[in-house]
């Protein structure tokens, strides 16, 4: 190791100094050059005469469009008038087309029951081209109201009104008793008021709906006299229970829906008999209605239970051969497995209303369809059917390659009497299927792997052929160069990290290898006390092939101090300190641990590239310390 020294002297001692360094650098410039490539092509023109002198029949065209939404679009009626007049039906997406129309003026109108459309029609001309552009139709649902009153106002005001039937509101009377549901589309009502204290006459009535407002559906209320009572029970389980629709009938009507336990309630009754009946989509009740007499008490305990309705999908599977005991499959709104019996019908039973897929499965037939959707929908579903056709045998291949580190994932690929690709699972197992008699070739690959065997020959002759199986070896690479001099490089500890993690020694030569590497990305750092390297470190990645040629240059470290002196003071002194700052004019820190005896001192603490500023104090035998002297200045070369 060398060191450099830069000397000074503290005014007004005498001043000296010697300073040396050494500079290094590198300029490197690269430029890419992007090639271009143009692509030309050719064309060219074919042409003949026709054959025939008749003249060529005159050209149509067509007009098309569409109706949105499809709601009020599929199965619109699409009239044509004009140079043509033509009707035709819009498709369930809304879409519609006239075809084989000569040019001229034409007006396109749709219409639809129970939907009004925006632009009620459409003028367009042909003029040597097909129209698809700009025929729309927006549908809008036409909607009516039901209104009436309930009279008197005494006992119609804040009444509650309940729509059922076609659709289902709860609405409240106003200060007048006048009642409206809008918003209703075509369709069967029931209207049925209800007020505490008051009885209704009629206690419910129906309307019908269509094309029109209805109105004047009226009610009388009648102040009941005397006090009233109630009507309660619950609906078990809870289930079926929950949110069922509760209706009051006789004496009076009303309609109230369960709480979330099942549990209702009617109140305000005045004595006289009634009727309770319980309603839920997908349910049926026991008893489906009851009977209660409320006589000067409230009735209690008027429960039912609510069941399920379930359904069936059935279905029969021929012929025989092929339909006797295949496994048919049921998933969707519920998952079963059963087997189709001798004569190949099946049946799933206890299904809710849902959407279901019914897949039939046996070895050695395909069936047609694959697969079936089913809609349950209130009702048994029959007639499911499938035909079986019986499938030429075939059979696997499989096996495993071990260890799973290089199996899983691995390429298998098969060639021979077929061909194939699959990827081994994540425990380095694979299969190949559906294969006829035959010989095959079986190879696996994985990048970064070798296997052993390479390949392998199977012969299937009319059984599955297992085990073929195989070993993966990780391929690993090497990573190696020099560091020169050899003064520097040899003994240089040489670190590797990222992928793998290891430390080497360079050989006297300054040649270093790490070994056993898989491909990744890698840092080799280089170090050796008294030097410094360059590059300090290089990132290297190994794809495929060993790396060569990673070399580093080493350079021995300089060594920088300071070299102070001074005059003796002319008093009497036990030492001096010297006080160092690197900011002209302090804050200093002192530099030596015990008071200096000599008229010199030498700071090796310094750092290269540094500029420090020095003062000196004496301290005389009574350890009482002077002020500070003149302060001087050194500048420490780089390096």
């Amino acid at each position: 190791m060398r060191r450099e020294s830069t000397e000074r002297h503290l005014d007004p001692f005498a001043y000296s100094r010697r300073i040396s360094s050494l500079a290094h650098g590198a300029l490197l410039l690269v430029g890419i050059l992007a090639p271009l490539a143009f692509l030309w092509g050719c064309s060219g023109v074919v042409s003949g005469q026709s054959a025939s002198t008749q003249s060529p029949p005159p050209q149509t065209y067509s007009v098309s469009g569409t109706i949105s939404p499809a709601a009020g679009g599929g199965g619109a009626t699409v009239t044509l008038s004009g140079a043509a007049n033509v009707t035709t039906t819009a498709n369930s997406s809304g879409n519609f087309t006239f075809a084989g129309l000569a040019n001229g003026t034409y007006t396109v109108t749709p219409s639809h029951a129970g939907y009004t459309f925006n632009p009620s029609s459409l003028s367009v001309t042909v003029s040597g081209g097909n129209i698809t552009t700009g025929l729309n139709f927006a549908a809008t649902t036409l909607t009516f109201n039901i209104s009436g009153t309930i009279g008197p106002a005494t006992g119609g005001s804040g009444a509650t009104v309940t729509l059922g039937g076609a659709a289902a509101a709860t609405t409240t009377a106003d200060g007048a008793g006048n009642y409206t549901f809008t918003g209703l589309p075509n369709g069967a009502y029931t209207v049925t008021p209800n007020r505490s204290g008051y009885t209704f006459n009629p206690s419910t009535q129906t309307a019908t709906v269509s094309g029109a407002n209805v109105t004047g559906l009226n009610f009388t209320a009648t102040a009941q006299v005397g006090p009233t009572f109630s009507i309660s029970g619950t609906i078990t389980p809870a289930t079926g229970g929950s949110g069922a629709t509760v209706t009051l009938g006789g004496a009076a009507a009303a309609t109230t829906t369960a709480d979330g336990a099942g549990n209702y309630t009617f109140t305000g009754l005045p004595n006289g008999a009634y009727t309770v009946t319980p309603n839920r989509t997908g349910y049926t009740f026991n008893p489906s209605t009851q009977t209660a007499t409320v006589s000067g008490a409230n009735v209690t305990g008027l429960n039912f239970t609510a069941t399920a309705q379930t359904f069936s999908i059935s279905g029969t599977i021929s012929p025989v051969a092929g339909g006797s005991g295949t496994a048919v499959t049921l998933s969707g709104a519920a998952s079963a497995t059963i087997t189709a019996d001798s004569s190949g019908n099946y049946s799933f039973s206890g299904l809710a209303n849902g959407t279901y897929a019914v897949t039939p499965t046996k070895a050695g037939f395909t069936f047609n369809p694959v697969v079936q959707s089913v809609a349950v929908s209130g009702a048994n579903v029959t007639a499911v059917n499938f035909t079986a056709t019986a499938a030429a045998q075939t059979f696997n291949i499989s096996g495993t390659i071990s260890p799973t580190a290089g199996g899983s994932g691995a390429t298998v690929t098969l060639s021979g009497a077929a061909s194939g690709t699959t990827t081994a699972s994540s425990s380095g197992s694979y299969t190949f299927a559906g294969l006829a008699n035959g010989t095959y070739t079986v190879t696996p690959s994985n990048t970064g792997y070798t296997f052993s065997p390479g390949s392998q020959n199977v012969t299937i002759s009319g059984a599955n052929v297992t085990a073929v199986n195989f070993t993966a070896t990780a391929q690993t690479y090497n990573i190696s160069g020099t560091i020169s001099p050899t003064a520097g490089g040899s003994g240089a500890t040489v670190t590797l990290s990222g992928g793998a993690s290891a430390t080497t020694t360079t050989s006297s030569s300054g040649s270093y290898t790490f070994a056993g590497l898989a491909n990744g990305s890698y840092t080799v750092t280089p170090s050796n006390t008294g030097y410094t390297f360059s590059p300090g470190g290089q990132n290297v990645t190994i794809s495929g092939n060993n790396v060569t040629g990673l070399n580093f240059t080493a350079a021995a470290q300089v060594a920088h101090s300071a070299i102070l002196s001074w005059i003796a003071s002319t008093s009497a002194v036990g030492g001096y300190n010297i006080y160092r700052s690197s900011v002209s004019g302090g804050p200093y820190a002192k530099t030596n641990s015990s008071l200096i005896t000599l008229l010199a001192y030498t700071d090796t603490t310094v750092l290269a590239g540094q500029t420090y500023y020095y003062v000196a104090t004496s301290v005389n035998a009574s350890n009482v310390e002077s002020s500070y002297s003149n302060e001087i200045s050194a500048a420490i070369p780089t390096p």
